[in-house]
Parts: structure tokens; sequence; C-alpha cells
């Protein structure tokens, strides 16, 4: 079993927006209930998440129960599930009550805490790989049939670094901010679920004051943030709330300019709070680095050191190994957290260990003289401009870093860059600046105003829809 309810017995496990609890004792027999009435046996189910006891409910009785489920955000659009159900034919469908009504030729199987399990024709469509466990959509996927496939080690050697270096234990009350389908959003329940901790679920977002009122009256003492979410508690006046119960902010989910990473840390150490910066991919499970919080001033702008049983590499265009610092490379990772593989079809899901605990992640970093490491933008997100190689990540950290993290997005082809911005005003000072910053020639980019930076539920870019707007 991947996780000890039973050791927690009377420990509270889940705290809903309601304020009620439920025990570790009543997660572990719920658990039970729900697994009994999956009659395939190992099959995989499609769990519609939101953060809500009957979605944690689900999650942790498939996982324990050896049932593979494919863990999908409840708002994802009717016409990719389908797809998703075409591609897959999971034996079941395990959702909120009131969306089963939308699958008619589906029979009601079971329902509690507000959730019902569907049985659909398929029976065990596609054989599964025995050390399969979860399937995750890639991060920024909007219901592409690729999926991670990862297996039952790479969650437990994974939760358990995090829990080594965040040092939890059954104290701790994180609060949940980010979607039980995202990686990050459930390394979350693994982790404190693994340590006996009280797990306070809610809907509510960090921009409502709702959401805060419940963080102060039921003591949580987490949350998590990818830089979106940072970026606007900077514009809400964050820094001057009073929060006594408030132990650790986690960040992870792409990179923080290093101006907010600095401000955050300074917050933190003046009010004796940890800010932990982390760095992860769907394909290392969740994390693969973090910035010891004692560090977080010092080192600000780097994403830290490999996690507990992980280890870095940065390589050259050959392949080669490099090691001198300050050199920038392709970061490579190694640990038990690597998970098999993709799949992008059901055919898929027989396939073992693919990876074989090594991942090249795509990502450019160097690492300096003592040993921490600095993301320096994705190795695809670049363009070549009038010759010159432009990392657009580092442009929009250049601009969000000079005008107050306005919302931007740098994105375009070859000897065309586009850049969007949220506020219109700042549309010929940012084209300005850029111009002056970069050298770059005025006539190889664009500067326009859109409405919203369109973003997934994690909060992430979706730089494909910014396409429709190139010239």
């Amino acid at each position: 079993m991947m996780w000890r309810l039973d050791d927690f017995k009377d420990n509270i496990a889940v705290i809903d927006e309601s304020g009620q609890t439920y025990t570790y004792s009543h997660l572990a027999h719920e658990c039970g209930k729900l697994a009994y009435h999956v009659k395939s046996g190992r099959c995989l189910v499609f769990s519609l998440c939101a953060n809500e006891i009957g979605s944690l409910l689900g999650y942790a009785a498939f996982v324990d129960s050896r049932i593979v489920p494919l863990m999908l955000d409840s708002h994802l659009d009717r016409g990719l599930l389908a797809e998703l159900i075409e591609h897959y034919k999971p034996d079941y469908l395990w959702l909120p009550s009131g969306m089963a009504p939308e699958f008619p030729a589906y029979a009601l199987e079971y329902s509690t805490h507000g959730y019902s399990l569907i049985k659909t024709p398929y029976v065990c469509a596609y054989p599964m790989d025995s050390s399969l466990a979860l399937l995750l959509t890639t991060s920024g996927s909007t219901g592409s049939p690729k999926l991670v496939r990862q297996s039952y080690e790479n969650i437990r050697a994974n939760t358990e670094s995090i829990v080594e270096y965040l040092e939890l234990d059954e104290t701790e009350r994180p609060i949940t901010t980010l979607p039980m389908s995202y990686t990050y959003g459930l390394s979350i329940i693994n982790t404190h679920l693994y340590v006996g901790a009280s797990i306070i679920m809610t809907e509510k977002t960090l921009m409502q004051k709702e959401f805060w009122q419940q963080f102060k009256e039921l003591h949580a003492t987490s949350f998590a943030g990818v830089p979106y979410i940072y970026e606007m508690l900077d514009k809400l006046r964050f820094f001057r709330m009073d929060l006594p119960t408030l132990r650790t902010m986690t960040q992870a989910g792409g990179k923080l300019t290093p101006e907010l990473h600095k401000k955050f840390a300074e917050y933190a150490r003046d009010n004796g709070k940890r800010f932990v910066v982390m760095y992860g991919q769907t394909e290392a499970t969740a994390r693969m680095s973090y910035l010891p919080y004692e560090k977080s001033l010092e080192k600000y702008g780097s994403m830290g050191i490999a996690i507990p049983g992980g280890k870095f590499s940065i390589i050259d265009v050959d392949g080669k190994e490099i090691t001198e610092p300050e050199v920038t490379g392709e970061l490579v990772y190694e640990g038990k957290n690597v998970t098999l593989g993709y799949a992008e079809r059901g055919e898929d899901l027989i396939k073992g260990d693919e990876r074989h605990g090594r991942l090249v992640t795509g990502d450019m970093a160097k690492r300096d003289a003592e040993g921490y490491y600095y993301i320096v933008g994705r190795k695809k997100r670049f363009l070549k401009i009038f010759g010159s190689r432009v990392n657009l990540d580092e442009t929009e950290r250049l601009i969000k870093a000079r005008f107050n993290n306005v919302e931007c997005a740098c994105a375009g082809v070859d000897d065309k860059m586009h850049v969007f911005v949220a506020d219109e005003a700042l549309v010929p000072e940012v084209h300005h600046f850029l111009a002056e910053k970069t050298g770059l020639n005025r006539v190889a980019f664009t500067v326009k105003h859109i409405e919203a930076i369109p973003k997934n539920d994690s909060g992430k870019t979706l730089y494909i829809d910014l396409e429709k707007y190139y010239d």
C-alpha cells in the first residue's frame, strides 16, 4: 500500500470547505468501500478531479488498491474528454455526482461524498504493466492523448524525498491551491497523506477573500504556488496580511523572476517563515530540486540542488558532460522518481520502464561554483532573430522585472518575435525598453495588447493559443 492510513487512525486527514473533518480511519474505511465496487480488479479509471474530499478519496483508494487512475480536471472540455475515453477506453469514470447525467449510457455503480463511480462499456480494454500506478497529462496539456506513466516506485521515492527536505510531519496543515490533476498539486496530497497530516481542501483561489478567511479559521500552515500565483500575491498586498499559522510557502511550476524570488525570500526571513523554491516536471513524478530555505535569499534566482536521492548534470550539444561552473547546457536528472515514459494510446499502457532513471529535461541551465543550479530557459523556447539567438523566457523575465510583473508572454517564429502584454498603456514603453535593452532591431519584434494572457489551470502560459494573434 502507498499510504499507511490505518497508522494514523484518529488524526484528521481532510478538512473540507465547510470545516467538516474526516479522520484517517474514516478515509481508510471509505477507500475500501470504493475499491470493492470496482469489479474489474486492476483496471483503468478516469478520475475527474476537484479539490474536494470525494476526489481525494478516489485517488487514495485507486492507488492503494492497484487500480490505475488517469487524473483529469473536472472542468476539462467535454469534447477532449470524449477523445481521451476513445483513446484509452477506461473501465470506469470517477467524477462529481453532478456530472454523472452527462453519461446516460454508463451505469451508476456507487456514490459517496458527492462523487459517483460509473461503468463504461469497456472491460480491461488494454493490458497494463504491473509497475504502472498513475497517469497524468503532460505539463501544459489541454486534453492531448500524450500521458506520463508513473510507477509505484516513482511516487514513493519522490514522496519520501519531499517529506525529508521539507521536514514534513503530522502537525502540518496545507491548504490546496493547485489542481489535483497537476503533478505539483498531487505531490502535496501524496506527501501529507504519507506523514498523517491534515489537508484543507478548497476550490477557492488565493485571489478570493474567502480563501484567506478559510486559511485563518482552519489554521493552515502552508500553501503552494506557481509563478503566476506569486505575481498575483505581490499585487494583492500579501505582505501586509497577518498569517500567524503560516510556516512554509513553496514555489514550482516555472521560474520566478529573481526580483520576485528575492522579495518573497525577504518576507519569509523577516517574518519567521520558510520560502522554498523547487523545480520539477511531470516526467520526474514531481520534484527534482529544491533551494533550502536558509539559502533562499543568498541564492535568489536559483532552483537549488538535487532532491535527496537525485543527481544533476549538464551536457553540451554533443551530449558530453559540462563540469565547469557558469557554463550553460542542457540539464539532465537521474533518480528513482524518473517516470517510465509516455503513453499516446491505450496500447502503450503495457510498456515498462523506457527511461531507466535518466531524464534529459529540455531545460537549459548552469551551475555556480558552490553547486547551485539556475534555469536559463527552455531548449525549445529560443528564436533566431537576424542571426542572434533570443531566449523567450529570459525576455519575459526582463519585461516583468522592469514593469512590476505585468502579465506578458513572448512567442513567435525565427526573425519575428511577438510580445503580448495585458496592460495596453505599456505597449509603447515595452517596445522601447526591449529595443534599448536587447539591441534587437525594432522591426524584428512586435508588442501587442491582449485582454489576458491565456493560461491553463495550473497557471502556465498556453503559448499555442497566442499563435492566432501573429501577423
